[in-house]
């Protein structure tokens, strides 16, 4: 399974804004630039060599056709989520079709009053997303074109030239077969050399390019599908733990056991016994292979900005 996530623009072309609550989401990559705003929980976030466990309250900012994955740190995570196509800038801005800044958490170079205008911004294009007033995506609009502007032109960045755009579409189709080669194999014994073989790439190669690109060599990274797969057994209900330790691909129990004590420090069977999240009807549970997350119904979402506005915006 390709982890390219094509987005869906429903309301307004080149834009989506909305509430995810996520236990983890596994490396993917779009079209869109993405902004993150916490707003309860923490988050650890992944970009390649860009790493940062993101508190409640902070933002991150991710590039088009940056790889990047989520999980939570202990409880589930929500967070307000902005994603502009940059084809919708692009009409006044043609350079930011090739605008990089690598992953930057805006809380660090924006100054407090800066910061509190983009927040304000995204709860003013949430409002108007949410509620479709007359001419609501005017409003969008013109709010996603200023927090744009405030976060990069602050932010450092980048011009890439037409080669180094090439050259980084090749790389993330290459990321993205590693992906669905793990996808496909993991429950299986799995070997790098394998995929070397069909890439007719040497080993050393793609060594550094998976631990580049994911942060993490390429068995740790197939242990955390691994280990993510048990946890998503065990919330369907899965007991017995042998199986779940077979079905998710660990090749011995002292393995599938460490893999739970190193990640959350309990043992599968302590992890079995915790209470699990419920589902709710204002939620929609989205599961990619080995992904969780929760998205929300209009009327909840609602809700959840009326919380967050008296939260970070009081009396504005």
């Amino acid at each position: 399974m390709s982890e390219t996530e094509i987005i869906q623009h429903p309301q307004i072309d080149g834009l989506r804004i909305f509430f995810d609550t996520v236990d983890y989401r596994t490396p993917h990559v779009h079209e869109e630039f993405e902004l993150i705003w916490l707003m309860e929980g923490r988050l650890s976030v992944q970009a390649g060599p860009f790493r940062h466990v993101a508190q409640s309250g902070e933002m991150v900012l991710f590039d088009p056709q940056q790889t990047h994955e989520f999980h939570k740190v202990e409880e589930s995570c929500t967070f307000l989520c902005l994603q502009v196509a940059p084809t919708m800038l692009a009409g006044c801005f043609p350079a930011i079709r090739n605008i990089r800044t690598g992953g930057v958490c805006p809380g660090i170079y924006l100054s407090p009053d800066v910061f509190a205008q983009v927040q304000r911004g995204l709860l003013n294009v949430m409002r108007a997303y949410l509620e479709r007033p007359a001419c609501y995506e005017l409003c969008c609009a013109g709010h996603v074109h200023l927090l744009m502007y405030r976060l990069l032109a602050a932010a450092p960045h980048v011009l890439l030239t037409a080669e180094e755009n090439a050259e980084r579409e090749r790389r993330n189709a290459r990321l993205l077969r590693l992906i669905r080669f793990v996808d496909q194999n993991y429950m299986h014994k799995i070997r790098l050399s394998d995929f070397a073989r069909a890439e007719r790439r040497s080993m050393s190669y793609l060594s550094h390019f998976v631990k580049e690109a994911l942060g993490q060599s390429f068995q740790e990274y197939v242990n955390t599908v691994r280990f993510h797969c048990a946890c998503k057994l065990i919330a369907a209900g899965q007991r017995r733990m042998l199986d779940v330790c077979v079905a998710s691909g660990f090749s011995d129990y002292r393995y599938f056991s460490a893999a739970f004590q190193k990640r959350l420090g309990m043992t599968p069977e302590e992890y079995s016994r915790q209470p699990q999240s419920p589902v709710l009807d204002e939620m929609q549970v989205h599961h990619s292979l080995h992904s969780l997350e929760r998205f929300y119904s209009r009327e909840k979402s609602l809700e959840l900005l009326d919380r967050f506005e008296a939260k970070y915006a009081p009396g504005v």
